[in-house]
This record gives C-alpha cells, sequence and structure tokens, in this order.
C-alpha cells in the first residue's frame, strides 16, 4: 500500500511541477513538493526530491541532475546600492546554471549567478555562493571545493550511460 501512494504522490508531484515549468526534457521525476518559474529550464532523467526555484531569472538544470529536499536556487536579489535603505525596489538578476550529472545534499541553496559544473557533488547544508568546477565535490557555508572525482572513472560511467 505504501508503494501505491508513494507512486501517485510522486506522479501528482510532477505533473504539478511539470505545470510551473518553463521547459522540460522526459523523464523527470518529482518525489516531494517542488517549485518552478516559467523561466526554468529542465533537462531529461532528472530527480527531485523537494526544489524550488525563486527569483525572476533563468534556472537551467542539466541530465541526470538529483537532489535532496530542502533544495533551492535563487536567480534574483534585492539592490541593496540603490536609493533606499537596506534595498530599494529593484532586482539584480542573475542565471543559475546547474550542468549535467549534478547531485545536491539536503538543503542545498544555491545563490544568484552560480554554476554548478558537470558531474560536480554539493554536500548537504551547503550554501553556494560561487561557481563550482566540473566534477567538484564542494561543502559549507559559503560552499568550497575539497575534493574531486576521479575523472577517469567518471568518463568510463558517462560513456558506458551508468546514469540511476
Amino acid at each position: 500500500m505504501k508503494r501505491i501512494i508513494k507512486r501517485v504522490m510522486t506522479f501528482f508531484f510532477t505533473k504539478l511541477a511539470q505545470f510551473s515549468i518553463g521547459d522540460f526534457k522526459k523523464e523527470m521525476k518529482v518525489n516531494r513538493f517542488s517549485f518552478f518559474t516559467k523561466r526554468t529550464t529542465i533537462g531529461s532523467n532528472t530527480h527531485f526530491n523537494g526544489f524550488r526555484v525563486f527569483g525572476e531569472g533563468q534556472c537551467f538544470i542539466g541530465d541526470n541532475f538529483h537532489s535532496g529536499f530542502g533544495c533551492s536556487a535563487i536567480t534574483s536579489n534585492h539592490n541593496y546600492n540603490g536609493d533606499s535603505i537596506p534595498y530599494d525596489h529593484t532586482h539584480i538578476i542573475k542565471d543559475v546554471i546547474i550542468e549535467n550529472n549534478v547531485w545536491l545534499g539536503i538543503n542545498v541553496t544555491i545563490c544568484p549567478g552560480v554554476t554548478i559544473g558537470e558531474g560536480a557533488i554539493i554536500q548537504a547544508g551547503s550554501v553556494v555562493v560561487k561557481s563550482i568546477p566540473k566534477l567538484s565535490i564542494a561543502g559549507g557555508a559559503p560552499a568550497k571545493v575539497f575534493s574531486q572525482r576521479n575523472e577517469e572513472h567518471y568518463n568510463k560511467l558517462l560513456m558506458n550511460k551508468k546514469f540511476a
């Protein structure tokens, strides 16, 4: 019975997410409530377990993406250098790009203007304020690269199309 309920909820959350997204490819799976903007583009074979996109900018999410629950991407900030304190009524818009084969742990926040490189892994609870290079493993607040994936192994898996 639990499996049936889980499948029904996944179907519901996936359809709800697809309704809010600007563009998506096939094989999208949403297991928990997720919210996207019309400026969000999502690749194929993506898995969301509670992901939200906030802001007025573009959010690009590549193929074979996986997220833990509680993750978010922010694509705009208030303008604190404007004509009011603490900020004025204008927004600074910066796109977020998440390349192919990225995995986010639970409760990861991605700030405006960040690119997360192909194959990167972001540790649970991280706040990503600067771009993360390809195949990097990063974590913390602010997130910093502390390790690298084995490129030879990664490329072998990629060539053999070993996607979860």
